[in-house]
């Protein structure tokens, strides 16, 4: 985790005044410890880029950070990932939901999260065995443990699929933590004020109709667990 917690000016210095925090800069992070952790617990990145005709989208998208690189895939066809591949600048971001924070006031409320932003441009990855191991990582980044016990991709599904790599080089992190920040006038209300925690949790896996009916679940799905970086 970082040298600095979130909640005060972290002392790393921001890798470029794009990703610099301008409000409520007590909440950012620019240390990688942070950045890093914050991706590889999260599980669904969103892709933002401006396409043909200056039209903005913003694209959900799976990945994982392999190193100094984030690694995310969609289909070859994609006029997203062709523009990325173009050269296009991209933002890609993560948000991980804490808690739901409830204060006294209606404009008080909030929530406690963490968040990663990058900045750049994407790298298509032409390479096939780089490409196999960027799905690999993105496989073993949602369930670790899952690509021994399943059939790697064929050649015309390489071709089919599009993997971009986007360098953790402009990057910044942004997080809320505690309890509501009424105003001092506003505790002497009757209203509730706390928060709500929030967390992923799996329920018990549910089998594929047609499995067969002598496979077991394996451990790594019976027993599934995010890795918790807040």
């Amino acid at each position: 985790m970082s040298t600095q917690p979130f909640g005060r000016a972290d002392a790393t210095a921001p890798p470029s005044d794009r990703v610099r925090l301008r409000r409520k800069r007590e909440r950012a992070s620019y240390d990688r410890r942070v950045i890093d952790a914050i991706l590889d617990e999260a599980l669904i990145a969103h892709l933002g880029i401006t396409v043909e005709g200056d039209q903005p989208l913003v694209v959900p998208t799976l990945h994982a950070r392999c190193g100094d690189v984030v690694y995310c895939h969609g289909s070859a066809g994609s006029r997203t990932l062709r523009a990325l591949a173009a050269g296009a600048p991209v933002c890609l971001t993560v948000s991980l939901l804490d808690g739901l924070v409830l204060a006294r006031s209606a404009m008080h409320h909030s929530a406690n999260y963490r968040s990663a932003m990058l900045l750049g441009r994407a790298k298509i990855v032409s390479d096939p065995a780089q490409k196999r191991s960027a799905l690999e990582a993105i496989v073993e980044h949602i369930v670790p443990g899952r690509w021994r016990d399943v059939r790697p991709p064929t050649g015309p599904e390489l071709e089919a699929t599009a993997v971009l790599e986007i360098p953790i080089s402009e990057a910044s992190a942004k997080a809320r933590t505690g309890p509501p920040l009424d105003d001092e006038a506003d505790h002497a209300l009757d209203a509730w004020a706390g928060v709500i925690p929030l967390a992923n949790r799996h329920g018990a896996p549910e089998p594929d109709p047609r499995l067969r009916a002598d496979i077991e679940p394996p451990g790594y799905v019976t027993d599934y667990r995010r890795a918790q970086s807040g």
